[in-house]
Parts: structure tokens; C-alpha cells; sequence
């Protein structure tokens, strides 16, 4: 298979899709863990899923997700999921783009995806609809699933998470390695970089 170079399209899509399809997958419930995980950080806030693709988490926090993606097809396929999820452009136009309506934001392998300064960007103009005790959790892979990956940019570790929480605001930081020790993500392609991040009181 062909690498790709971009997240934007019906290719990229795609892809996500077939990563969900082998049946060992599903009957073993792989998602169950980074379900919990993300349950629990955020509790019962309404969290903001930026870079939302297909779904993946934004299925996790329903009913109090709101995703929104760059890629219309990505969009779409949420939406066929029952999912609420607008691009970019739609979600500035959308009910939800109000100022301080969301407790929580999330950007889950968004980061690695482009150089840094652009994640700031992207995730700053998301900021004023945050409120003034939102958290902010972003996740991304490790090294084997940094690697995994040909549309990745820019490995992002727990360092750069951290910058890029502060950037936008967000000061008081702790660090977890998810599912496995940190140790495990030179081997496991779907440990990953969990920064959960919330402002200081």
C-alpha cells in the first residue's frame, strides 16, 4: 500500500476504517481500556474532540462529545456513526461555538501530525470556548506508533506535549504513559503520550 502524505480526504478516511476491521479487534474489545482511560480523565465534562477523524474518541466521551476535523469524509462517517461532529468551517457556524461552552478539550494524535507551532495554532483557536476550569488532554504515539504512520510529522513526547499545553494556557501538567510503562512504546505500537493539562486556579 501506497504511503500517504496527508490526513485531509477520502483516502485518509479510509484507512481509519480498515485499521478498525480485523476481527480480533473488535471480539477482544482493543478499545476498552483507552475508553476508560479517557471516561476518567474527563468525567462528566462536555469535552471538545479536535481532530476527531472517524470517531474513535469522540464514540468514547458520547454523549458529551463534540468533535470537529479538517477531513469532510472523516466528518461524515462520524456523523453516520450518530456521532455530532462539524469541519472546521462548520463548527464556526455551528450551535456549539459559543464562548466557554465546552469543560474539556481533547486533541488525540493530532499533534504528531503537523510541525508544533501549528498545533498551537489549531488548538488556541479553539480556546474561547473553553471555560476557566476546562482541562485539556492530548494524547500521541510512541515510538512504534509514531513509525506506524507516514502522514506523522513531528514525534511528540511528553516535553512537547507539555510546551504545547502551555502555549495555549494550560500550566498545571501531569504526565501518563498509556495503557503499558513507558518502556513499552518502543515495541507497542498503541502506547501512547497521555498530557492531561488544566489551568491554574
Amino acid at each position: 500500500m501506497a504511503s500517504l502524505e496527508s490526513t485531509e480526504g477520502e483516502e485518509y478516511t479510509n484507512r481509519l476504517k480498515r485499521l478498525e476491521l480485523p476481527l480480533w479487534k473488535r471480539v477482544l474489545d482493543v478499545q476498552a481500556p483507552y475508553r476508560w482511560n479517557l471516561r476518567r480523565l474527563f468525567g462528566d465534562r462536555e469535552v471538545l474532540d479536535v481532530g476527531c477523524g472517524i470517531g474513535r474518541c469522540l464514540a468514547h466521551l458520547a454523549p458529551r462529545g463534540v468533535g470537529v476535523d479538517h477531513n469532510r469524509t472523516s466528518v461524515e462517517t462520524c456523523r453516520e456513526r450518530g456521532l455530532t461532529a462539524f469541519t472546521t468551517d462548520e463548527f464556526a457556524e455551528s450551535e456549539y461555538a459559543k464562548p466557554g461552552r465546552f469543560h474539556g478539550m481533547l486533541a488525540a494524535h493530532l499533534v504528531e501530525h503537523m510541525p508544533r507551532e501549528d498545533a498551537i495554532r489549531i488548538l488556541s483557536g479553539y480556546v474561547e470556548y473553553l471555560s476557566d476550569d476546562a482541562r485539556l488532554v492530548l494524547i500521541c504515539p510512541q515510538e512504534r506508533g509514531y513509525a506506524s504512520d507516514s502522514t506523522h510529522v513531528a514525534f511528540s513526547d511528553f516535553d512537547a506535549l507539555t510546551d504545547v499545553a502551555h502555549q495555549v494556557g494550560f500550566t498545571r501538567t501531569r504526565r501518563q504513559s498509556f495503557p503499558l510503562p513507558r518502556f513499552a512504546g518502543k515495541a507497542f505500537t498503541y502506547n501512547e503520550f497521555v498530557l492531561v493539562a488544566d489551568r491554574t486556579a
